[in-house]
């Protein structure tokens, strides 16, 4: 399985290379336009999400003015406030210290969305308390360049269903669908490398979290007779496998519904939860709930005692666990 994106590693390249075309862009002025917003950086992505955030800040302006005096829902006042608004909106003039948060959020938007897309659509599907409305969904859509198609696709089935509002564990398992119809291959990523190498030399490797080798495990010895041997329960498979040490920098994570990448989640649900998203997400709640470790191996004995322990993905699976509840 791919390995973990690392927020940190991005956050840190996007400060890197935000300084850099800050320091070089604002040498001689002291306030970008729009029209220099579209053409600032020479990564197209870049200058489209800086321009989604200008605009979600356009739409705030507008719920801002109301007023217990005045009737703002008035035909003849409607038609004014757009025309001031879309004047307003073709005159975008900032200043270096706001620019720069809006500059580093797309920066690093934009490097997800090349090296993690399925992290990237796992954000933009989520919504806002797991409800993902479709228009706020097709907006977020007019700013994207980079691995649209799935998320296109996405939106025409909404559209056919004339869904207007979804729980994104639902938006979830139909991206899942759709990323198996259409084999959704990632756009290659070396000419994104040279152009951000441009300005800050970019190594892709830095931007994901090492998994550690595991440690050679001593085989155990034959035994010289036995009968038809029962099957290990979770509990021994796990007791079986090689512990973490500090140099393999274990994790304690706080929940693990919070660490699983969008590939993991397609991955666990196909090969361990027969492709039922609805019933990963309960066990990965459920889960997050218990209080250790014992609980966690007991709950899982009783639901889940046809998993295949020798599996990739069991083992990535009870690592998840384990740094759960370690």
């Amino acid at each position: 399985m791919d390995e973990k994106i690392s927020l940190e590693a991005i956050a840190l390249y996007s400060d890197a290379y935000a300084d850099k075309m800050l320091k070089k862009f604002f040498a001689d002025k002291s306030r970008i336009t729009g029209q220099e917003v579209l053409v600032f950086s020479d990564i197209q992505q870049v200058n489209l999400f800086i321009i989604r955030e200008l605009f979600k800040t356009w739409k705030e302006e507008i719920k801002k003015l109301k007023s217990p005096f005045f009737d703002y829902e008035h035909a003849d006042v409607k038609a004014a406030l757009e025309t001031f608004m879309n004047v307003l909106s073709k005159n975008i003039s900032i200043d270096q210290p706001h620019f720069a948060p809006l500059l580093k959020k797309s920066v690093s938007q934009t490097l997800l969305v090349i090296f993690s897309p399925y992290d990237y659509f796992s954000m933009i599907i989520s919504g806002t308390n797991n409800k993902l409305n479709v228009d706020v969904f097709r907006e977020e859509l007019k700013y994207l360049r980079i691995n649209k198609a799935p998320l296109e696709k996405l939106l025409q089935h909404f559209d056919e269903k004339q869904i207007k509002e979804i729980s994104g564990n639902e938006a979830f398992a139909m991206l899942d669908h759709i990323l198996e119809e259409v084999n959704f291959t990632p756009e290659d990523v070396d000419s994104f490398i040279t152009r951000f190498s441009g300005v800050e030399k970019l190594d892709p490797e830095k931007l994901y979290v090492k998994k550690p080798e595991p440690a050679p495990v001593a085989k155990a010895a034959t035994p010289l007779k036995s009968d038809k041997p029962e099957k290990p329960t979770i509990h021994d498979s796990l007791a079986q496998e090689p512990k973490q040490t500090l140099a393999d920098n274990f994790r304690k994570i706080d929940r693990i519904k919070d660490w699983l990448t969008i590939n993991q989640k397609f991955m666990f649900t196909k090969v361990l939860f027969h492709g039922d998203f609805e019933l990963f997400s309960k066990a990965i709640d459920d889960l997050d709930r218990l209080a250790d470790m014992p609980a966690a191996l007991k709950y899982m004995e009783k639901l889940y005692d046809e998993w295949d322990r020798e599996s990739e993905e069991f083992h990535e699976f009870m690592e998840m666990v384990e740094k759960r509840f370690s």
